[in-house]
């Protein structure tokens, strides 16, 4: 079994680790920091299940997610956040991945998930489930963050970090008229003023 573990907190990574071992002692088990790193691996060795954060450094997990699903990667991906399931999950399944998982997961609750996805089901929490059954009824209320596209809520996040544009447009590898638009979209859907509301809308709700 080879597993691949992408999170840029060396002590959570090697807590991860170190469960993983536990639980399937003659595992192969490969460690990175970084998100490029993360799809590197994934497209040169065969894994059984990539367990990938959404906030690395240098490339988001969830474009990589996006990356790998549109080279035909198949991988298993299991998803860690700091961030709430209702703020991710459904992001993060639409994204191809086969589950989610907040950080402060017990270790059992851990161990189940990465089985279930390596088994080629999906890993849902009951409270995603129930989620996701409201969410076919007609008239469901829907915070504005969930309905913002994913770079949109990526600049968001950014915005609220304190970051200039021309530092959001570097990290992003994006120009400065571009980003500057996200903004003014953001600003538009989100009916809110200036980067202080956006930023007081960001912590309030938890996404930074």
């Amino acid at each position: 079994m080879r597993i691949l573990v992408a999170d840029d907190h060396d002590l959570v990574r090697q807590g991860l680790v170190e469960w993983l071992k536990q639980a399937f002692p003659f595992a192969e088990i490969k460690e990175t920091n970084s998100g490029l790193s993360a799809e590197k691996i994934a497209r040169s060795e065969k894994l059984d299940v990539m367990i990938l954060d959404i906030s690395l450094p240098d490339k988001d997990g969830l474009e990589v997610l996006k990356q790998l699903r549109s080279e035909g990667i198949k991988t298993p991906v299991l998803v860690l956040s700091i961030h709430s399931e209702e703020q991710y999950a459904l992001r993060v399944f639409k994204a191809g991945a086969n589950g989610y998982m907040e950080k402060n997961c017990a270790q059992d609750d851990f161990i189940k998930a990465v089985k279930v996805v390596t088994s080629n089901r999906k890993y849902i929490s009951s409270k995603i489930a129930e989620k996701m059954v409201a969410m076919l009824g007609d008239n469901v209320h829907k915070e504005l963050h969930e309905l913002i596209s994913d770079r949109e809520l990526q600049v968001l996040k950014l915005i609220a970090s304190g970051k200039a544009v021309s530092m959001i447009a570097e990290e992003l590898s994006l120009s400065v008229a571009t980003v500057s638009t996200y903004r003014a979209r953001l600003l538009e859907k989100m009916q809110l003023a200036n980067n202080s509301e956006l930023t007081r809308y960001a912590i309030d709700n938890e996404l930074v």
